[in-house]
């Protein structure tokens, strides 16, 4: 069976992961749940960016052995996956895992080997937050560029333009949503020069993957952070896979569009298939990020609220284009809206009834032709919002089975049926409720267990999901 192999880009652990990581790892997992129950295998990666300039200099200003810095905040990483409830198949740590050095060692060689890395010398602005060399201003971070002149190794990225370009055009890198596959179109038809791909040791100390055979020079966290994606499942399994898809945000895209496929291309290996690009969540109108002080903590919000009610919000509320601005407000609403009044009530409004018209294997009613297209289409739109990670759109298909089975409901009205009639009512009604609950299955899978336990059991409870409060469950 081919294998989807799932990725989210790996985060810099220069600080607490924040409400933006929490939206990623969210994406992912749905993404993998969702193939999952149809089947699919499924191996969805995650993991932390550690050889990074940043982690270093956060480490040095907290007082800490970079080493020790940087496993603390991994690990609060990891627990922010657990407590969302992320179904991850691997977690990579580039600095401490052994699977990632030699895989590292390797592509650089064969680039090397290629003719694709040259000596040069370099003068440009460089963004300590991007670990990147760019004009000024950055948009992505407040701080002032750092003028920065040194001797690298450089990479020929300028050669593989005109094919990553034709396997974008071709359809053979599949870029979500279009705006972004544009952007990198664009990008690709300006003057896309070589990249500095190596650090001196001089510079930024010990701290990263010495460069083969140049030991005064570290390999560049962007070429040692990429080939995580084939460190963790292995050369092999990486090429062997059926589809390769990263999920990423939109101020890494270059790096995975070009540059990602540019290394690939030189050293032999397959090229991802698809990149789903998010975009970023607010607060205030403006991006979270550690460096800007507007952090969200997500461990905080689940604490508070309850997992459950986090990964709604973050599938129900944030676009596939555009940014949504957050406040626990707003998640409040969404959840007292969607879950406990909307799904959370139909669940309990069918186990209801059909306790009391003990429905058994009765056959749908004639009349409930519509509702159970309905809910064969809803499935087949959550699936196709998927696709192209609209998980507004396929949430938006969920509610909307939701709204069509209770109007069903009031409809066929089965209260006023004697329980023979009411039977085959009911069943559709099951039906169709069963269906609300497998799809949710992906967006909230405790929930929907719980859901799915009571449509088991037909035995009436206490409500499925408790209202919230602002401040607190």
């Amino acid at each position: 069976m081919d294998t989807l192999l799932v990725s989210t880009a790996i985060p810099f652990v220069n600080g607490a992961p924040h409400l933006g990581h929490a939206l990623e790892f969210l994406q992912a997992d749905v993404l993998a749940r969702h193939a999952r129950a149809r089947g699919d295998a499924v191996y969805l990666l995650t993991g932390t960016d550690e050889h990074a300039v940043k982690n270093v200099q956060a480490a040095a200003a907290a007082g800490r052995p970079v080493g020790e810095f940087v496993a603390t905040n991994a690990a609060r990483f990891r627990s922010l996956a657990a407590a969302l409830g992320v179904s991850y198949d691997d977690f990579i740590r580039t600095s401490a895992d052994p699977r990632h050095r030699p895989v590292v060692e390797e592509l650089w060689c064969r680039a090397e080997r290629r003719g694709d890395l040259y000596r040069a010398q370099y003068e440009a602005w460089y963004c300590n937050g991007c670990e990147e060399f760019r004009d000024p201003p950055c948009p992505e971070h407040d701080a002032p560029l750092e003028r920065v002149a040194e001797e690298n190794w450089f990479f020929r990225l300028s050669r593989y333009v005109p094919d990553i370009r034709a396997l974008i055009l071709g359809g053979r890198l599949r870029i979500e949503p279009p705006e972004r596959r544009n952007e990198v179109l664009g990008f690709l038809a300006g003057d896309v020069r070589d990249l500095s791909v190596s650090r001196p040791r001089a510079r930024v100390g010990s701290w990263g993957i010495p460069v083969p055979g140049d030991r005064a020079q570290l390999i560049y966290v962007w070429f040692d952070a990429l080939a995580n994606y084939v460190s963790a499942p292995g050369l092999a399994r990486w090429d062997a896979a059926g589809t390769r898809r990263h999920v990423i945000g939109k101020g890494i895209l270059r790096f995975h569009a070009v540059i990602w496929p540019a290394i690939l291309l030189s050293t032999g290996l397959t090229l991802p298939d698809e990149i789903f690009v998010h975009d970023y969540v607010t607060v205030g109108g403006r991006k979270i990020g550690k460096s800007l002080g507007n952090a969200v903590d997500p461990a905080a919000l689940i604490d508070r609220y309850g997992a459950g009610a986090l990964r709604w919000w973050l599938a129900r509320e944030v676009p596939r284009v555009g940014e949504s601005d957050f406040s626990e407000d707003r998640l409040v609403a969404a959840s007292n809206r969607d879950l406990a009044h909307g799904i959370g009530n139909l669940v309990q409004r069918v186990v209801a009834l059909a306790a009391r018209d003990e429905v058994g294997g009765a056959i749908p009613a004639d009349d409930a032709w519509p509702l159970l297209i309905a809910s064969c289409a809803a499935s087949a739109e959550v699936a196709r919002a998927l696709d192209v990670l609209d998980l507004r759109g396929a949430t938006e298909a969920i509610l909307g089975l939701v709204g069509e089975t209770n109007r069903y409901i009031e409809r066929a009205a089965p209260w006023k049926l004697d329980p023979i009639d009411a039977r085959p009512v009911v069943s559709a009604a099951l039906h169709a409720t069963a269906r609300v609950v497998g799809e949710l299955a992906s967006f909230v899978p405790d929930l929907a267990a719980r859901a799915r336990s009571r449509l088991d059991a037909l035995e009436p409870g206490a409500p499925l999901v408790e209202r919230l409060d602002v401040g607190g469950k």
